[in-house]
């Protein structure tokens, strides 16, 4: 189990990548616990640091469809 910045269960790439991006975890932070488990399931789809990055940075300018 990976207990990174505050939240169980998150895959190691996404963690760091929400770490190095505040707007993001903050929105992530104010999610709800099915909307924070969406976000994580589709993680499991990216293949790469630069399209984590993307998927982060889609999270932190609310364009990532999880906020509805």
């Amino acid at each position: 189990m990976n207990q990174s910045i505050g939240f169980p269960e998150l895959p190691m790439g996404f963690s760091i990548a929400l770490a190095q991006n505040p707007q993001a975890l903050s929105r992530f932070a104010e999610m709800s616990e099915a909307q924070r488990m969406a976000v994580i399931d589709h993680t499991h789809a990216i293949g790469s640091k630069s399209e984590m990055r993307a998927f982060v940075a889609s999270l932190a300018e609310g364009s990532a469809g999880f906020f509805h």
